[in-house]
This record gives structure tokens, sequence and C-alpha cells, in this order.
């Protein structure tokens, strides 16, 4: 089989087809470099390693710029990949999967291809999320329900801990300090929490008995159609924090809550995590997570 003629007529049509085909070139582009990476793959099998370096050579000769050896390492490597994990959706384009092919683990490539798809997220922002290590941030039981193909909860995709920007290096002593600093960039913040997450208020008055309680922040979620209670905590968690939380979370759903919502869930942010403590007044309704300044 004459692999490079081949390989080099795929490259030729698809430079053609992108010239004239908008409305499809992206799929266009992903069936192209998968075939090239195929053929790459067998070709090395066969001629070793060294037909990389001699078939950039020729392209480069033949076709001019674009085809250095990294790039055609990066095709053989997106075959390699996505043959034995097919979530392949045209819904991103190459240079997306180029971010992801490296990793070793597929669960970890399917949890940043499906975000990318539903955050519609730009190849910027998926380097963004990649660097935080948003995935290595989710809770042990999150993964293994996503490796199980198990059912989420929202809950379970709050990162551990939560990353929280502090442009400026503020110091942070208190809860309105923490609450100022997100606040100045609540976007990002909810970005950070999932999918779905909307800003209601803060310091959101609600009246029991005859005392006045402030929220420290209501949101909403419009994916699973629920408000979100959250307190915010500058030292470490404590016990007593889990009825506050509960308190809130049960007014919210008492006056608040429409009849299609769904019941209120609960995230405590503090500065510091006790397990022993959360192991024993845990509410599966409340996510317990640390902050950490960026």
């Amino acid at each position: 089989m004459n692999y490079y003629e081949q390989i080099k007529s795929l490259l030729i049509s698809n430079e053609v087809y992108k010239r004239v085909k908008d409305y499809s070139k992206n799929k266009n582009d992903l069936d192209t470099y998968y075939i090239v990476g195929k053929m790459l793959s067998e070709a090395g099998k066969h001629y070793g390693e060294g037909i990389i370096k001699k078939y950039s050579i020729k392209l480069t000769n033949e076709l001019g710029k674009g085809y250095t050896q990294s790039r055609l390492r990066y095709m053989r490597r997106f075959y390699e990949v996505f043959s034995k994990c097919p979530t392949l959706s045209d819904k991103l384009s190459y240079s997306h999967y180029c971010e992801l092919i490296w990793f070793d683990e597929f669960n970890k490539i399917n949890y940043y291809i499906e975000t990318a798809i539903v955050l519609n997220l730009s190849i910027r922002k998926l380097r963004e999320k990649i660097k935080s290590n948003e995935y290595e941030r989710l809770p042990k039981e999150t993964k293994e329900k996503l490796q199980s193909k198990e059912k989420a909860e929202i809950n379970d995709f709050i990162p551990n801990p939560i990353l929280i920007k502090n442009k400026n290096n503020m110091e942070i002593v208190t809860e309105k300090a923490l609450k100022t600093l997100i606040l100045e960039d609540i976007d990002t913040f909810l970005e950070e929490l999932g999918v779905g997450f909307t800003y209601i208020k803060s310091e959101y008055k609600i009246k029991i008995g005859d005392r006045n309680n402030y929220i420290d922040l209501l949101l909403f979620n419009y994916k699973y159609n629920c408000f979100v209670v959250i307190e915010l905590k500058v030292i470490e968690f404590k016990a007593e924090y889990i009825s506050q939380v509960q308190k809130y979370m049960n007014y919210v759903d008492k006056n608040i809550k429409e009849i299609n919502h769904t019941n209120t869930i609960g995230i405590m942010i503090c500065k510091k995590e006790n397990k022993f403590v959360i192991e024993y007044c845990s509410d599966p309704r409340i996510a317990i997570r640390e902050y950490e300044l960026v």
C-alpha cells in the first residue's frame, strides 16, 4: 500500500473542501485527520518511526508549510486515542481535541469533551479549565460515577477546592471580604461551580419568626431547575454550619420555590474541611467545599 500518496490525497482534498464547504468543514477535518492518523500508525508499523520525518519532508516540499513532524504525530495520536475512546463529536474542532489527546485517562478526556460541548467553550477557555485541574478537583465519588456511567447529581460536579480569583491579593479575614471577592468576578465564580448556575442576590433577606436572616449568596441552577443556597466561612468547617444551611434551604423550599422546581441544594464554602465532622454530620443535599485563592 502506498501510504504516502493516500495521505497526500486526503490532505489536499480536505484543504479544497474547507474552501467551499463552510457548513460541514469541521466534520471533514475530523474525518480526514482520523484516517490520516490511522495510515500514519500503520505506516509506522511497517517502516518504523522514521516514516514521520520522511513524510513530513515530502509533504512540506509538495504541499507547502503546515505538515511538520509534530503535526503528523498529533494526527497519529488523534487516531490512536479515538479508536479506543469513541466520544468524537463534530461540535468540537480538531484543535479542541488536540488539547486532550495526550491524557492517559479516557474518563478525563470524556469529561472535558462533554464540558466543552455543554458550555460551548472556546479553545482558550478549555485550556483554562485544564490548567486549573478541574477534573482532578472533582470528588472521587464523581469520577467513579462517570466511569460507571451512573447518573450524577448537581453536587457531584462542584470541584474541591473551589478556586476564587484574588487579583489584588486581598487579605481575607471575614466572610464579607470573601463575598466581595466573589462578587467582583461573579461570572468566573459561577463557571467554577459547574454548569447552569445563575446569580440572584447576595445578602438575600429572609424572615424566620421575628428575626431577619441573610443568605450569603442565593443562586439558581437552570439545568437542575433548583435554587442554590451558598454560605461562606473563612475558618474550618464546624458541625453547626450544617443546621444553618438546612434552615435556609427549608425556608427557600417552603416560601420561594415554585411547584415545578426541584428541591433546593446548599453549598458550604469554608477555609478548611473537617472530614471527621463531615462524615457524621453531612447532609446529601449540601456540598461542603474548601476554597482556594488564586
